[in-house]
C-alpha cells in the first residue's frame, strides 16, 4: 500500500518539534494526534507523531474578516495559498536509511531533516521495520497504531528488564491489558519468566464475565493449563464461582514480621510509638510476638518489655484488627502446609505462574497483609539465588525472571510506604537479582516520584485527573506533547505505550480478549518446558 504525501518540512527545531505545511488540498480532518509521519533525509529516516494540528493564515486580516459562508470561491482562492494547516510533530526515533533491525531498539533522534523535506503518513512496512515481526521469539502483538492493521509488539526480553507500570482510570480496560500482558510472558517466555499477580478482584486466573456484558472471558490457568497455579484465600467463592484453586492460603502468627505491620500502619492507624512496642516486643518474643501482643495483659507485657503501658494497650487494640482475618491462626491446623513457601517454590522451583485471588476478601486490611508477607519471603528467596548465580555464572543457577503484578498499587508505593516495603525496594534496586513490578493502578499521582521514575514500560489507557496525567508523564522527553495525545484517548480499548520495551512511542487499538486471541496463544507458545520445568535460557 502506498504511503499518503502530506506536505513539506517547514521549520521547527529538536526540542520543540517540526512543523510541516500541510500541502493544499489534503484536509486536516484526515489527520489526528498521535498518528506518525515518516521524513526521508539524505541519511537517515525519521518517524515523528503528530501532537497537534494548526490553522493559519498569510494575513492576519483574513482572521478578523474571513469569507461569506456562501462565498465558495473565495474560500477555494484563499486555501494553499493565504491560508494553510500546519502539523506539529514530534520526533521519536532516526534510523539510518539501511537499518537493521537490531538497530532500532537502541536508536535515538539526535537531529533533524532539512528544510523542505517530505512528510508521509506512516504505512505498515514503516510500523512493521519499527517494532518488529509478531512471530519473533521475544515479541508479543499488543494491538495495532489506530486506523492501520499492522502489528505492535512488545519486547519481551526489554519489558521484564524493569519494572513497569499499566494506567487508566476505572473502566479503561487495565485488567484486560494486564492480562494481555501475562498472556505474553506466558507464551512467550515458558520457564524463562514467571508472574506472581495479587487478583484483588478475582479477574486473572479463572474465567470471569466482562464487564458489563453477558460474555465469559478464558483466565490465563485455562489458557495454559500445567503452567498457571491459582492460590485462593477463599476457596468457597472460588468453587461457588465456577473456578478452581491448587491451594487454599493459610497464614500462621509466626509468619508475620514487625516490617510487615509497619509497611501498613496508615491502614492500622498505628502510631511511631506504637511500632517502637511492636519492635520491643518482637525483641523479646521473637516469631511469636504477635501472640504474645495479643494475649498478654498490656500491664505485665510493658514492664516486661521495658515499654509504656498505654503504648502496649494502643498497639494490641490495633492489632488486633488482624484477628477478624479467617485465613490468619495463631498456629496451624496439624499437617497444614505453609501456604507461602508453597508459592515461593512453586515460583522459584517448579517455575509456574502464581495467581492469588481474594474471593469474597475485600478488606485492604487483608489485601496489604497478604503482599507485604509475601512479597517480603520472595526478595529473600531470589536475592540469595541471584547472588548464587552471580557467584557461580552456571546458567542452571540462574532463577527466573520474576514479574510481580500488584493492583492499588498507590497502596504500597505511596511516598511513606515506598520507603518501609520490598515492594519500594524491588522498584528501585532489585533489577539485578531478576525481580520487577507490575504496577497496575487507577491514581499514578499517589505513587511515589522515585518509584514512578523508575518504570521502564509505561501502557497508559484514557486518565482525566490533570495530576494523574502528570505523574505518568513525569520525565517524558516530549510530556506536553504526549499529554495532548492521552486527552484524546477513548475510554475503551486504547492506550498509550511508551519506554523501554517499545522503540517509539505508539497510540494503539489493544488486541481484543476474545477466540482469536485463544486460539494464537494456544497455536504459538513458545517452546516447551522441560520435566524440571525449565527450558532454553540462552535468549534471556
Amino acid at each position: 500500500m502506498e504511503r499518503l504525501r502530506l506536505g513539506l518540512l517547514v521549520g521547527g527545531s529538536l526540542l520543540d518539534g517540526l512543523d510541516l505545511k500541510l500541502d493544499p488540498g489534503l484536509s486536516p480532518e484526515r489527520l489526528r494526534a498521535g498518528q506518525y509521519v515518516v521524513l526521508d533525509g539524505q541519511q537517515h529516516r525519521f518517524y515523528t507523531m503528530v501532537t497537534d494540528v494548526r490553522l493559519g493564515a498569510v494575513n492576519p486580516r483574513i482572521a478578523v474578516r474571513p469569507p461569506a459562508a456562501d462565498d465558495d470561491l473565495l474560500r477555494e482562492v484563499l486555501a494553499g495559498e493565504s491560508t494553510y494547516v500546519t502539523l506539529h510533530l514530534r520526533p521519536l526515533l532516526q534510523l539510518p536509511l539501511a537499518a537493521t533491525a537490531e538497530a532500532v531498539d537502541s536508536a535515538q533522534v539526535k537531529t533533524v531533516p532539512g528544510h523542505f523535506e517530505v512528510g508521509w503518513l506512516a504505512g505498515e512496512e514503516d510500523v512493521t521495520r519499527v517494532f518488529g515481526e509478531r512471530d519473533a521469539a521475544d515479541r508479543f502483538h499488543i494491538g495495532e497504531p489506530l486506523e492501520m492493521e499492522s502489528p505492535v509488539c512488545l519486547n519481551l526480553t526489554r519489558f521484564v528488564e524493569r519494572s513497569n507500570g499499566i494506567f487508566g482510570k476505572t473502566g479503561t480496560g487495565k485488567t484486560f491489558l494486564t492480562r494481555l500482558v501475562l498472556a505474553g510472558l506466558l507464551q512467550k517466555c515458558p520457564g524463562e519468566v514467571v508472574s506472581l499477580v495479587f487478583d484483588m478482584h478475582n479477574e486473572y486466573g479463572n474465567g470471569s464475565r466482562q464487564e458489563g456484558k453477558a460474555t465469559r472471558v478464558q483466565g490465563l490457568r485455562e489458557l495454559f493449563p500445567g503452567r498457571v497455579a491459582v492460590y485462593s484465600l477463599d476457596r468457597a467463592s472460588t468453587v461457588t464461582r465456577g473456578g478452581k484453586a491448587d491451594a487454599e492460603v493459610q497464614l500462621a502468627y509466626s509468619d508475620l514480621e514487625p516490617v510487615d505491620i509497619f509497611a501498613m500502619r496508615g491502614e492500622l492507624d498505628l502510631s511511631e510509638a506504637g511500632c517502637d512496642t511492636v519492635n520491643l516486643v518482637a525483641e523479646a518474643s521473637g516469631e511469636q510476638w504477635l501472640a504474645t501482643l495479643l494475649d498478654r495483659d498490656p500491664e505485665e507485657l510493658a514492664a516486661e518489655v521495658h515499654a509504656h503501658p498505654g503504648a502496649v494497650a494502643a498497639a494490641r487494640r490495633k492489632l488486633s484488627r488482624l484477628k477478624s482475618l479467617k485465613f490468619l491462626h495463631r498456629t496451624l491446623p496439624a499437617g497444614a502446609p505453609r501456604s507461602f513457601d508453597q508459592i515461593v517454590s512453586q515460583l522459584s522451583a517448579q517455575r509456574q505462574h502464581v495467581i492469588l485471588e481474594f474471593g469474597r476478601i475485600t478488606s485492604l486490611t487483608a489485601y496489604l497483609l497478604v503482599a507485604n508477607v509475601l512479597t517480603r519471603k520472595l526478595h529473600h528467596e531470589w536475592v540469595e539465588r541471584a547472588e548464587r548465580y552471580h557467584g557461580s555464572q552456571q546458567l542452571a543457577d540462574r532463577p527466573p525472571h520474576l514479574v510481580i503484578g500488584i493492583e492499588e498499587a498507590h497502596k504500597f508505593l505511596n511516598p511513606e510506604a515506598a520507603r518501609q516495603t520490598s515492594f519500594g525496594q524491588i522498584a528501585r534496586e532489585l533489577r539485578k537479582y531478576f525481580v520487577s513490578l507490575l504496577v497496575i493502578d487507577q491514581r499514578p499521582s499517589g505513587i511515589d516520584d522515585e518509584v514512578l521514575s523508575q518504570l521502564g514500560t509505561r501502557i497508559v489507557a484514557q486518565l482525566n485527573d490533570d495530576a494523574d496525567l502528570n505523574a505518568v508523564l513525569a520525565g517524558t522527553t516530549g510530556a506536553a506533547g504526549l499529554k495532548g495525545v492521552l486527552a484524546g484517548l477513548d475510554s475503551r480499548q486504547q492506550a498509550l505505550v511508551f519506554g523501554h520495551a517499545v522503540p517509539m512511542p505508539v497510540v494503539l487499538r489493544t488486541r481484543s480478549y476474545d477466540q482469536a486471541l485463544y486460539d494464537d496463544l494456544r497455536e504459538h507458545v513458545a517452546g516447551t518446558l522441560t520435566a524440571d520445568g525449565k527450558s532454553d535460557l540462552s535468549a534471556w
